[in-house]
């Protein structure tokens, strides 16, 4: 299978090797809830246990048109997914992004070819000026990937929300694009 080409360059690094990123459909709804149901997937986002591949499947149908979710497929497997949302009115020139990894895929590049893709489709597609993201404290590799991007800590937020037993601490971070 061949690579697809990143939408911008956003890193000099190349994707590992057999990984392409399309836009999420339908079809995927099965191999999604697979993803989010991996307990470390889970670990780095606000998503609760179990999720059914019919509450998935309804998801990817109620999206709202402006919302660019993509998958990272790695030899036809889904292995990450990352969404960009808009805001409206006054805050027309900002996204919030979420994005996970397969728990067996992790520290691959899979997460930083999702990333750069979502920053060329906001930068050179949506002409956004600033991005953000919120991300557990705790979740040290994500923060880095983060900050190699120009993401910066803005807040910190104190018992942000409860995971395993127990109130966790998360950081506002954004991007300001020049």
């Amino acid at each position: 299978m061949t690579q697809s080409p990143p939408i911008a360059s956003r890193d000099n690094r190349a994707w590992p090797e057999g990984l392409t990123i399309r836009a999420r459909s339908l079809t995927d709804a099965a191999a999604i809830a697979d993803l989010h149901n991996l307990p470390g997937y889970r670990w780095g986002t606000m998503r609760l246990p179990y999720h059914s591949v019919e509450e998935i499947r309804r998801g990817i149908e109620q999206q709202p048109a402006d919302v660019r979710s993509l998958v990272a497929l790695l030899d036809g497997m889904v292995v990450g997914d990352i969404a960009l949302w808009p805001a409206k009115g006054r805050r027309a020139h900002v996204a919030t992004l979420g994005m996970g990894v397969h728990d067996d895929y992790t520290r691959r590049g899979i997460g930083r070819a999702l990333l750069g893709e979502a920053i060329g489709i906001a930068d050179d597609w949506l002409n956004l000026r600033r991005l953000e993201l919120t991300v557990y404290a705790d979740n040290h590799a994500a923060i880095a990937l983060y900050e190699s991007f120009g993401f910066t800590v803005e807040g910190r937020m104190a018992e942000y929300a409860f995971r395993g037993g127990t109130y966790v601490e998360a950081l506002a971070m954004a991007r300001l694009r020049a």
